[in-house]
């Protein structure tokens, strides 16, 4: 019977490999040609959550979706900038779910740069957001759909605060943190804002949208009390929208053909969508690329163990697969410097410490490789404190960052249990083995232990920042405590060195490692994507483990993305981190 089943799963596993090969060999025949025409128009339609990294699984390899992430975006812009058979870039954003601004702000500045050779870039708007339209200010003419809302209105922060439902169930959030301002725990502990999380709330909200206004109003050639006034009374109809002077005319993608004049050449435009674009090769433009440069990707939160993806926080950044990475840039001659790229809220301390360390072996070692830090959405907390070992950082003004303060505790959970009439009972050998018991709270002395190794970590964090920053302690504290800022306050404060995105990032790499200026260089992305066949066999790997996983994606995709980032904000304590471990990990913000 043993060999019966087994002799079942064998042919499973064949059929699926056979329908995968199936699926990848017919997308080969019939995906589109990158031999390009004259006049082409390439064609970026950035929609959805935006990706550092791509998720390694069958589909996405497949689909060549590398072309849709950010980097793929910019790469394919930088491109087209050089490449004499593209004329022109039609933008064409739809719904972006991000709930932060660093990912669009690198796109709009891709836009921006591309726009210096000299070729027009026009947007399309089927929906126009806050998001949508502020990339859409970076063409030289924006056309909107005849039906579509122009939905301008301001820049909004939702927090949740669930004391009050704790209470209801009988649970208490036995919880500490060091920091003012650090408010992470706040979502468990609270029924409405602190003076401190409201003061820093509204000063993140208000900075973004002055940041929102003043793009708009250059993009646009407007004041910005004439940007303020056309979005307070938004939403816009497409009419008020064409009479504010923020879409230049009203139509549908039929009818562009005749509206951009004679960009694409007589007829129809000649579009290329950047998926599509995406297999051309630098080589193929004619440009060499003799240096080598390392973008180490550190996106998700920060665990000790390996990098994975949690169906419902999603990407994972483990400190043992991270450190593995770094030894493997330490070791390949040829790279000439490292661009770490963060997209992360922090996390695990302890993990946050390791990666950090592993950074500094590398920095100081007799290579001595410079070490640029590019900023995405989030480096915030635990990816702050990975960033601590850059040599030059560098931010997008709405990258959410600092954060510098930590907090633990436990959820108490025995009052709950009591109301559906069970009991916790226990037993003990050891004077604080009971300290993480999730059926009382802390005593006072198990709370001064916790509170003493907080206190020791805090004081390290703090340390760090203020001799990586040339510093001191005292002036760090002042600006730590927990505090998030945007890009741009941290510059001001003294916690990020330059504004920009990864091109900002890979110029200061060139300069560090003294690559000419001008010189291109190849990027080599870590970490690498792995194979069809790799990707393949760790998918039919355990499947039963893979089951939860799909159910749990399945749920998330009955979501909304605001109400996916706040069931992460609930959920993170229990399925990332071990109970009672210090996290330096940012509040929850921008869940707009």
């Amino acid at each position: 019977m043993k060999r019966g089943l087994g002799l079942v799963v064998l042919l499973i596993g064949v059929a699926v490999i056979i329908s995968a090969v199936a699926v990848a060999a017919l997308y080969l025949m019939v995906a589109p040609s990158t031999r390009l025409s004259q006049n082409s128009t390439l064609v970026l339609r950035p929609g959805g959550e935006l990706f550092e990294v791509v998720p390694d699984d069958v589909l996405q390899l497949v689909s060549r979706s590398e072309g849709r992430t950010v980097r793929g975006y910019v790469e394919a812009l930088r491109k087209a900038k050089i490449d004499k058979r593209v004329s022109a870039v039609l933008l064409a954003p739809r719904a972006l779910s991000s709930p932060f601004w660093g990912k669009v702000q690198e796109l709009r500045e891709a836009v921006l740069d591309f726009k210096t050779s000299g070729k027009p870039v026009y947007a399309f708007l089927e929906y126009g957001g806050d998001r949508e339209y502020y990339l859409a200010t970076a063409a030289d003419k924006i056309f909107l759909v005849p039906t579509a809302t122009l939905d301008l209105t301001g820049v909004a922060t939702y927090e949740v605060f669930l004391r009050g439902t704790l209470d209801w169930v009988g649970a208490y959030p036995d919880l500490m943190h060091i920091g003012d301002y650090k408010t992470a725990i706040n979502i468990f502990t609270e029924k409405t804002f602190t003076p401190a999380h409201k003061e820093m709330s509204a000063s993140l909200n208000r900075d973004q949208f002055d940041q929102l206004v003043r793009s708009i109003a250059d993009g646009r050639h407007k004041t910005e009390p004439e940007v303020r006034a056309a979005i307070d009374e938004g939403p816009l109809l497409p009419d008020a929208a064409l009479r504010h002077g923020l879409v230049d005319d009203l139509a549908y993608e039929d009818e562009l053909d005749d509206l951009v004049g004679d960009v694409g050449g007589p007829g129809q435009l000649q579009l290329v969508e950047s998926n599509v674009y995406a297999n051309v090769t630098w080589d193929s433009l004619g440009v060499r690329r003799p240096s080598r440069v390392a973008v180490l990707n550190a996106a998700g939160a920060i665990t000790l163990g390996r990098s994975g993806y949690d169906p419902i926080n999603g990407a994972v950044l483990g400190s043992d697969s991270l450190v593995e990475y770094i030894r493997q840039i330490r070791a390949d001659s040829s790279i000439r410097a490292i661009v770490l790229r963060i997209d992360s809220p922090g996390g695990a301390s302890t993990a946050s410490d390791v990666i950090w360390r592993e950074l500094m072996i590398t920095k100081n070692d007799a290579r001595k490789l410079p070490i640029i830090v590019s900023m995405s959405d989030l480096a915030a907390s635990g990816g702050y404190y990975i960033a601590m070992a850059g040599d030059v950082i560098v931010a997008q003004p709405g990258t959410l960052t600092g954060s510098i303060g930590i907090y633990t505790g436990k959820f108490v959970t025995g009052g709950a249990f009591e109301k559906f009439g069970a009991n916790i009972e226990s037993t003990s050998d050891g004077r604080h083995a009971e300290i993480y018991s999730p059926e009382r709270r802390f005593t006072d002395e198990e709370r001064a232990k916790v509170q003493e190794s907080m206190q020791a970590f805090y004081d390290q964090f703090v340390e760090k920042v203020a001799e990586a920053r040339q510093t001191s302690p005292e002036k760090i504290d002042q600006i730590a405590q927990g505090r998030v800022w945007t890009g741009q306050q941290a510059k001001q404060v003294g916690l990020v060195d330059q504004l920009g995105g990864m091109q900002v990032a890979v110029a200061a790499a060139k300069q560090r490692a003294r690559i000419p200026a001008e010189e291109e260089v190849e990027l080599v992305i870590y970490p690498p994507r792995r194979s069809f066949y790799e990707v393949l066999s760790a998918s039919l790997e355990q499947p039963s483990m893979q089951q939860p996983a799909s159910a749990a994606e399945a749920f998330m995709t009955l979501l909304g993305p605001r109400d996916r980032k706040v069931l992460a904000a609930i959920l993170a304590p229990s399925r990332l981190f071990r109970s009672g471990e210090i996290l330096a990990h940012m509040p929850y913000v921008f869940l707009r």
